[in-house]
């Protein structure tokens, strides 16, 4: 009689495991949506600038207004967003765009024993293409890419 109540209760336990699931059906992921409008399709792919020029923005207050010549193809207007100074080691300024609708334009300048380093991107995020500050054999330029291939989601 043990024998088979005991057999009883496997069938049941083996049953049950057959009917329960230990996850959804459906594993909710964030696909990409390739199919965001580009706000900058009129621009080049690479835009040559040089960093010094826009040290002097660095100095901007919170709220004040900015126009920002970012090489020979990009005007950039916007307003001071946000200022984080530590040190002499690092300075950063986030810019809201006031000429491309939803476009943040952040730059970073990190200040090393040896170098001074810059970084930065222009993104929106309603938008599917991005520019990030790159340096190339000494010589900084703003690089073009996909929303996606930075961000993920």
């Amino acid at each position: 009689m043990k024998n088979l109540r005991t057999a009883l209760l496997c069938a049941c336990i083996l049953l049950y495991s057959l009917v329960v699931s230990a996850q959804p059906p459906v594993i909710p992921i964030n696909e990409p949506d390739q199919h965001k409008p580009k706000l900058f399709s009129t621009l080049p792919e690479n835009i040559t600038i040089d960093p010094e020029s826009l040290v002097d923005i660095l100095k901007s207050d919170r709220g004040s207004q900015v126009t920002l010549q970012l090489g020979e193809a990009l005007l950039f207007k916007g307003q001071v967003v946000s200022v984080a100074r530590q040190d002499n080691s690092l300075t950063s300024i986030v810019i809201r765009s006031t000429n491309f609708p939803g476009a943040r334009f952040t730059f970073s300048r990190i200040v090393n024993e040896d170098k001074i380093v810059y970084a930065g991107r222009i993104m929106s995020m309603e938008h599917g293409d991005v520019f990030e500050l790159q340096q190339k054999e000494g010589i900084y330029m703003l690089v073009k890419k996909n929303f996606y291939d930075l961000i993920n989601e």
